[in-house]
């Protein structure tokens, strides 16, 4: 008989087990990371709309400022005030506020 050179099925079992174990822990932690960075994003944009309605305040004697002003006036982008939506952010005497 000749000898065939292949695994042996515990091989493939202990290969397929420790594969296992290395998904349980990747998989998890994959989506911790993703909510770190959407919180990370939600806080940057807040960030953004901070300064660009302090930006407005400066230019503008105006105590009312809301989204359509600062589009209107080229401080933020439509896309951005779609991204600020987005994330629950909101104007609030003149302070951007995420929800």
């Amino acid at each position: 008989m000749k000898k065939r050179k292949g695994f042996t099925l515990i091989e493939m079992t202990v290969v397929l087990f420790i594969i296992s174990l290395l998904i349980l822990i990747i998989i998890p932690n994959l989506s911790s990371q993703k909510d770190h960075a959407n919180s990370v994003h939600g806080n940057a944009m807040v960030s953004v709309v901070q300064t660009q309605i302090d930006a407005f305040e400066d230019d503008h004697s105006d105590n009312n400022v809301t989204f359509d002003k600062l589009v209107e006036n080229n401080y933020l982008t439509k896309k951005q005030v779609k991204q600020a939506t987005e994330e629950k952010i909101t104007i609030q005497d003149n302070h951007a506020k995420k929800d």
